[in-house]
């Protein structure tokens, strides 16, 4: 087991979420289930080498954005295809964010964002800025425009 493990907590629906979040990451699998008679207790999955354990606790906590899970996307596919995923069930939020059908929230961000917005070029790096907080899902092309003036 890694040294430091997220832990989620949801009601009643830890196996659901478990099934649903490696369904939608290509490098993912469920590690274990843990039960009590035919009702989940713990469980885990592993996204991209990084381990989660699962609660199936009640309905005493809910999640908040106050943690999210930041995914580093390399095109506008990869972009597209998560946030189509994720958000099904969910809310769109502002800025690449979005809270899935659980509660869950996410930040589906492409690595060309913070390129350009590690910019030199100040005057480029926040036209990006601006055009970025006017965006749900973020919209690789839309970000060139701006960079480019």
């Amino acid at each position: 087991m890694q040294k430091i493990t997220p832990y989620l907590w949801f009601n009643g629906r830890a196996e659901e979420a478990m099934n649903f979040y490696v369904s939608v990451f290509e490098d993912a699998v469920v590690v274990n289930v843990n039960r009590i008679g035919d009702n989940i207790v713990t469980g885990s999955f592993r996204l991209f080498g990084q381990e989660f354990m699962v609660l199936d606790g009640g309905p005493m906590f809910s999640f908040s954005p106050a943690i999210s899970f930041f995914v580093n996307c390399a095109t506008q596919e990869e972009v597209d295809k998560l946030w189509t995923r994720l958000v099904d069930g969910g809310e769109e939020q502002s800025c690449g964010w979005l809270t899935d059908k659980f509660g869950l929230s996410w930040q589906i961000i492409p690595s060309a964002l913070g390129k350009m917005m590690n910019s030199n070029d100040a005057s480029a790096a926040h036209r990006v800025m601006q055009a970025m907080l006017k965006m749900k899902k973020i919209i690789i092309s839309d970000l060139e425009a701006a960079y480019a003036g």
